[in-house]
């Protein structure tokens, strides 16, 4: 079975999962549950092939936990970030979990012991709360413990049935891709409250092919509004050919989806020491700002939404904000996050920001920080994206691309929400291959394409008041059909020519009649 027919077959399985099991429970909420079961799994098995060193004699689920010593676990803790005794794994709740009365006490005390096995480790602060939405004794998964231990055991035993392959075949990208479709399924059934932290793999490739381009190297990668990690490890799959020194950062406010993030890492195969995800208000209480800057920044912030803003004094002195002189508006925080990613940029990166069109083209305070991005040469690319990209809404949104490394003061403009970028697909546009390739070649090349790219001066944009739509650059190409007067003017005269004939004609009837 090919790789494309695998994975169609796991989502298919994954799905029916989720609408068998989750019942009378919200799906939105259900999700956490199901993901927290494909979680629960990937690590028993990842932790099971590495205690088990690819010895074929040793069956680490069927050892007893007493034959674990101290200095075993602790060597295990230092690799791996966590410990999994032999009873504790996935398998093993798996064999008995139709018939265990006490399923969903035996998991919270599981959970707890794997979480707390990284206490007072480097690992601890990223395994620290990975289960905490995996409530296993809430009453959303029924009113009595039987209901509970009934639904726990559906998950379980419907997670087990999935073929993931052998991890040491490479297949644990499917496992990854399966866990994303998922989520992609129930935030576009949940409407804008599922998706606003999802940003569709399409446009994430795209997103993370602009940030990393012709960089040989990358220190770190960085996500300030990270979501649920799907950016950063599309940044991950891009860099067979790269080196990426320090891994990958990012920072959440919502603490769910914080968790999301964190197990999405750990799904995806990037150890606790190669990830640094915090929890907390990006814009006001920002981390890793005394990191050494970031030489890849990607970022699908959320779109006018509130914060304090001006009502913060201090905030003005802000070494993010203070550059541009003004504050992002206190009703549309956008700006702010794109000052946030432009302070944390290294001088030979870039920042790719998926923006919302508006605040290219408003007044006010954001047409003040357009001016100080435009005059200091920051912009490198504006592109407008098709309509109907992401879950929940149908806005066609922008990406905004800085970059401290610019060799002319033009700002490049790419239109690429005609029919040629995008296809239809379900419900939603996504982009193909094909689409991103065309994308990415305009970029690299900067070669004014009529009707689809356009590099411009930055005095010109100035005298433009700093407008940064790409349609006041790039003419939309006239789709009209084109009509020759003299043909049309032929055609009338013929036509007028045949109805006096006709009138003539009946005329002559009518008289005949008459006589």
């Amino acid at each position: 079975m090919s790789s494309a027919a695998q994975r169609a077959e796991l989502q298919s399985q994954i799905w029916k999962i989720a609408n068998d099991v989750r019942g009378s429970v919200d799906g939105w909420d259900f999700k956490q549950y199901v993901l927290g079961t494909l979680f629960y799994r990937f690590i028993s098995e990842n932790f099971s092939l590495y205690m088990e060193g690819e010895d074929d004699s040793v069956n680490y689920a069927g050892l007893d936990d007493s034959i674990i010593t101290k200095e075993i676990k602790d060597d295990a803790i230092k690799t791996k970030g966590y410990f999994i005794y032999p009873s504790q794994l996935f398998s093993n709740i798996a064999k008995n979990a139709n018939t265990n009365e006490s399923l969903n006490t035996d998991l919270a005390a599981i959970f707890s012991a794997i979480e707390s096995s990284a206490n007072g480790y480097p690992s601890e602060l990223d395994i620290k709360g990975l289960f905490a939405d995996f409530d296993t004794t809430s009453n959303r998964l029924g009113n009595t413990v039987k209901d509970k231990n009934s639904h726990l055991a559906a998950v379980i035993k419907g997670v087990e049935g999935l073929d993931f392959g052998e991890f040491e075949d490479n297949h644990i990208d499917l496992f990854g891709d399966a866990y994303e479709f998922l989520i992609s399924n129930y935030a576009a059934n949940a409407g804008k409250s599922g998706g606003e932290f999802f940003t569709p793999q399409s446009v994430s490739k795209l997103i993370a092919r602009l940030a990393i381009h012709k960089q040989s190297t990358i220190n770190k990668i960085y996500d300030p509004a990270a979501g649920s990690g799907s950016l950063l490890l599309q940044a991950k799959k891009q860099f067979d050919a790269h080196i990426i020194e320090d891994g990958f950062y990012g920072q959440e406010i919502n603490h769910t989806t914080y968790n999301l993030a964190r197990m999405n890492m750990f799904l995806h195969n990037v150890n606790y020491n190669n990830f640094n995800i915090a929890l907390g208000n990006t814009l006001l209480d920002p981390r890793f700002g005394d990191e050494k800057p970031f030489d890849a920044i990607v970022s699908n912030p959320p779109y006018s939404i509130h914060w304090i803003g001006s009502d913060d004094p201090t905030l003005i002195n802000d070494v993010r904000f203070a550059p541009a002189g003004v504050l992002a508006p206190k009703s549309k925080a956008d700006f702010a996050f794109v000052l946030h990613s432009l302070s944390y940029l290294s001088s030979k990166g870039r920042a790719a920001i998926v923006c919302f069109p508006g605040i290219f083209y408003r007044g006010g305070a954001e047409q003040k920080i357009r001016k100080y991005l435009v005059d200091n040469n920051f912009v490198e690319t504006v592109i407008s994206l098709a309509p109907n990209l992401f879950y929940g809404t149908s806005i066609a949104v922008n990406i905004l691309v800085l970059s401290k490394h610019k060799t002319t003061t033009k700002t490049q403009f790419i239109d690429a929400s005609g029919e040629d970028f995008y296809k239809k697909e379900t419900n939603n546009n996504i982009l193909t291959s094909e689409h991103i390739e065309a994308i990415i070649n305009l970029f690299d090349k900067k070669e004014d394409t009529d009707y689809i790219c356009k590099s411009v001066d930055n005095d010109t944009i100035a005298e433009e008041n700093y407008n940064l739509s790409v349609s006041s650059y790039v003419e939309a190409k006239d789709t009209r059909e084109v009509i020759d007067i003299n043909v049309l003017n032929a055609k009338i005269k013929t036509t007028v020519s045949n109805i006096d004939r006709l009138r003539a004609e009946i005329d002559e009837i009518v008289a005949e009649i008459e006589g």
